[in-house]
């Protein structure tokens, strides 16, 4: 196995069985430092899974993880946290009934005297790194619940850079936004690497994947069908590609 000094997180030879059920077969990705890698796939193609061992909460049955050059033969969810991998789920996992503030502060709250909560210090820190993000929450004071899906997302997306995350893993952060809100979180998800952040996205959306991904994994019943660094292919190539591996 050989690593360049790019390679943040190198997935070798993942596999992941559930009884008789192969959800993985020997899957091996190499996410690179500081770009966007996204891993495509149906329902079934094994790409949920393979998020969750990379966030910690499955072991695989084989293969390696290597982080930063250290090995590991899974991890688990401090482990992730350690090395700075955080993963935007679905549901976002937001308080509805908290502002952007303390969900983005939710269990970092800053205190004064060990017990005190300081939401003046907390809600200076939000309006910094939502204006270093680009974010635009016009009301950081409403609870998250009334917010549209792009600004829950947003809020969550500036949680995990709080939190001093390196790595972001995305799962399908457009799946339930138009086009409007589909495309402003595009757009933030591409500011990232230039900001410092290595970025992961998860979806079922081969043209999205295209838009702002550096390079496209796609899998199939649990095993790579393609790899393919966009700058060497067209969308249309990618996929007729796509469509012969069928």
């Amino acid at each position: 196995m050989s690593l360049k000094s790019s390679d943040f997180v190198y997935l070798e030879n993942i596999s992941k069985s559930f009884g008789k059920l192969e959800a993985l077969k020997n899957v091996s990705i190499k996410i690179e430092r500081n770009q966007i890698t996204s891993i495509v796939g149906d329902n079934g193609s094994g790409k949920s899974t393979l998020i969750k061992i990379l966030s910690g909460s499955l072991k695989p049955s084989s293969g390696c993880i290597y982080i930063e050059s250290k090995s590991y033969k899974y991890l688990t969810p401090k482990i992730a946290y350690e090395n700075g991998i955080s993963t935007v789920y679905q549901d976002l996992s937001l308080d509805n009934y908290r502002d952007a503030v303390r969900n983005i502060f939710l269990g970092k709250e800053i205190t004064k005297f060990g017990f005190i909560l300081d939401y003046k210090e907390m809600k200076k820190q939000t309006e910094h790194l939502l204006k270093r993000l680009d974010i635009n929450i016009p009301y950081i004071n409403t609870p998250v619940g009334y917010l549209s899906g792009g600004q829950r997302q947003s809020i969550a997306i500036a949680r995990s850079m709080y939190q001093g995350k390196k790595l972001v893993i995305f799962d399908e952060p457009t799946a339930a936004m138009g086009l409007k809100e589909s495309a402003a979180i595009n757009k933030l998800i591409q500011s990232l690497p230039a900001k410092g952040y290595t970025v992961v996205l998860i979806s079922h959306d081969i043209n999205q994947a295209y838009e702002i991904s550096d390079r496209i994994y796609m899998l199939r019943n649990g095993k790579t069908v393609r790899d393919s660094i966009k700058e060497n292919i067209t969308l249309s190539e990618l996929k007729r590609k796509i469509k012969n591996d069928n």
